[in-house]
């Protein structure tokens, strides 16, 4: 039996089972997990309702969005942008969005113990891994992503994906120490990423990545991704704060737009759970069950100035982003830690022993 997280008064177990249920009952017949029924599929979302999926106990189903990954992997590592119903709509590559695979395959070995599984998925992480390691600039920033057909890259830097780039390395590089191959090359990347990352936050200077937009994942992924933890983490935090949390409501998507979002509410929670600060993650949890719907699943946001949802969906990522913030802040399964555990920096080894933790 599956343990699945609660949240005493916030969300109860059966709850969140229902939400992993509301989750698989959007998967497409060929294992995708669309934003919504009938709607895009994008090889970043799709991992993350995978996990989900694999922390309520539908393991079969995540097995099955593995499978689609594996799958629809191209021969040059990379995935498509955009996939309606099985038809590419976007061929491009985003870098972030190819490398978060390292992130779902870590989780879900983490939860099942999965040998088989590990063993299947390593030639997959690896090629997408050495695709993305193509797209990093000298200065230790990841290009956003290119033209898969020229193969033409796009030169500006985003602090959200590189943030998130730098814990699918952290993961990439676990998962090739327990199949005992281990990339130097993996370690070099993610040292001179996180060196980037943090160079740009302490002096509150964009002069690597391209300077922070309206959005409030710009604002708190360095911490969600664990290139930035500590005081700086807490700094960087409350620089923003006032601009995008709206009390008893949720977290801004946009800062100067009154609209609220499950997802990007889960996600500050779960950076705030990584910086210790667990009692104001689960406040912001519990702000946004407004948008919980009685079949488990969760509408994307809400325009509190007028009440009304929007955009009229019920997102399947949305959904995963409540189940992965509830098993983070209650330390429920096995791999609650994905994102608390990043290591900030890595000591290059020789390939027969396994990376060890900078402290």
């Amino acid at each position: 039996m599956t343990a699945i997280p609660e949240i005493p008064g916030v969300v109860t177990a059966d709850q969140i089972r229902a939400t992993g249920a509301a989750i698989a009952g959007m998967q497409e017949e060929s294992g995708a997990l669309p934003w919504f029924p009938g709607g895009q599929t994008d090889p970043w979302d799709h991992i993350e309702s995978a996990m989900a999926l694999s922390v309520t106990g539908f393991h079969a189903e995540a097995e099955a969005a593995y499978e689609w990954s594996r799958r629809k992997q191209r021969h040059d590592g990379s995935w498509p942008i955009r996939t309606v119903c099985g038809t590419v709509e976007d061929a491009g590559t985003d870098s972030n969005f190819c490398a978060y695979i390292a992130v779902g395959v870590w989780h879900h070995y983490l939860i099942t113990a999965d040998d088989a599984f590990l063993q299947r998925m390593w030639p997959v992480v690896w090629s997408a891994i050495d695709c993305v390691l193509r797209f990093q600039r000298p200065d230790g920033a990841f290009r956003w992503g290119g033209d898969h057909r020229t193969g033409a890259m796009f030169g500006e830097a985003l602090i959200t994906g590189n943030s998130s780039i730098f814990q699918a390395l952290d993961c990439a590089i676990r998962i090739a120490a327990e199949v005992d191959q281990p990339d130097e090359d993996w370690i070099a990347a993610h040292a001179k990423l996180g060196a980037a990352i943090r160079a740009d936050i302490e002096r509150d200077e964009w002069e690597i990545f391209t300077p922070p937009s309206e959005h409030s994942m710009d604002w708190y992924y360095p911490i969600l991704g664990g290139a930035v933890r500590g005081k700086v983490g807490q700094e960087l935090i409350a620089r923003r704060w006032d601009e995008f949390v709206v009390p008893g409501k949720g977290v801004r998507c946009v800062d100067h737009r009154p609209w609220v979002t499950g997802a990007e509410t889960c996600e500050l929670a779960l950076a705030l759970d990584s910086l210790g600060d667990t009692a104001d993650a689960i406040e912001l949890i519990a702000s946004i069950q407004h948008l919980r719907d009685p079949d488990g699943s969760y509408w994307t946001g809400l325009v509190f100035a007028d009440g009304k949802r929007w955009p009229v969906e019920k997102s399947c990522w949305t959904s995963a982003a409540v189940v992965l913030a509830a098993d983070a802040v209650s330390r429920t399964s096995v791999a609650n830690g994905i994102f608390r555990d990043v290591r900030q920096s890595l000591v290059v080894t020789p390939r027969d022993e396994e990376p060890a933790t900078v402290l």
